[in-house]
């Protein structure tokens, strides 16, 4: 097969493992700058274009998007999807995975455990927010913060309105949710692909801290997934019509509660903290499902 996997850095440990485990199965593969690509959107047989050459021939793309670049990211995908060309992660799901509101909302919808979540606008209702996520200690997270940026924890009431007040006037989106003490400063990353979670991890805040996430100094182990874990986990990616992701799940006293839908997870941890070849599976996954004009969503949000 002929693979473009779509990432900023090829020397990333994601890209170089995907990279690594593609030859290792024999194919074609590139890495390939999405923001360097440029597309001929108008015309009746759409193209990708990189360094002067049409991307031609590929049988399937492992979309390596950044949140920072997520437009013209989501745009590239969607150009490989009109081509025919199957995506690993498409275009709409990407799309929804990186709107935290609206991803919040297809979970609640289908009925997946989530903490207590209020989003609203105006300063008035600061209070009315605070009380409907069960008052502080609480989280406000910003709506485009990722790895951890832009998460605070409000211990008093007061700390809260501060913090609200403050990110309103920087016209900040962001979202406030219920703090789950029983956690402890620990998450659980599952790893999905397709309708499986190949790969569990536990994740520990360092002192002092309460963001688990590894760039923050957490420290991850490996973890033995409930039943019920499990299929909260699958349900949460397949919602969103990720085919691969990492769900962030708390261990609440009322069962699991998503946490974070992420659409390109990283290899890294998940890899070290179980030794398994995460990035193996996903190319296997590949193998066994890479057809042309395969999208699911065809278009639809």
């Amino acid at each position: 097969m002929k693979i473009g996997i779509l990432s900023r850095n090829r020397r990333l440990y994601s890209t170089k493992r995907l990279v690594e485990a593609a030859k290792q199965r024999g194919h074609e593969v590139t890495t390939i700058d999405c923001l360097k690509c440029y597309m001929d959107i108008t015309s009746t047989k759409p193209a990708v274009w990189y360094k002067g050459e049409k991307l031609e021939g590929y049988d399937a793309v492992i979309p390596r998007i950044g949140a920072s670049i997520t437009s013209y990211g989501t745009a590239v995908i969607r150009q490989f999807e009109m081509m025919g060309v199957y995506c690993l992660t498409e275009s709409v799901a990407l799309g929804r995975s990186r709107d935290k509101l609206r991803a919040l909302q297809l979970l609640s919808r289908k009925g997946v455990g989530m903490p207590i979540t209020g989003f609203a606008n105006h300063l008035d209702n600061t209070k009315d927010l605070i009380k409907l996520v069960g008052g502080a200690p609480l989280v406000i997270k910003l709506l485009e913060g990722t790895q951890g940026r832009g998460v605070v924890l409000a211990e008093t009431a007061k700390a809260a309105e501060s913090v609200i007040d403050a990110f309103r006037e920087l016209d900040a989106n962001f979202l406030v949710q219920e703090f789950i003490k029983e956690a402890g400063g620990s998450d659980v990353r599952c790893f999905v692909i397709g309708s499986k979670v190949v790969a569990a991890m536990e994740r520990t805040a360092q002192a002092g801290e309460f963001r688990s996430n590894l760039h923050r100094g957490g420290i991850a182990n490996l973890t033995k997934l409930t039943p019920t874990e499990r299929k909260t986990a699958i349900n949460a990616a397949q919602t969103l019509g990720l085919k691969v992701s990492g769900v962030d799940i708390l261990r609440s006293s009322r069962g699991p509660l998503v946490m974070e839908v992420n659409s390109s997870p990283g290899l890294e941890g998940i890899e070290k903290a179980t030794n398994k070849d995460v990035a193996g599976a996903i190319i296997e996954f590949i193998e066994e499902n890479a057809k042309p004009n395969q999208t699911r969503t065809r278009g639809k949000g």
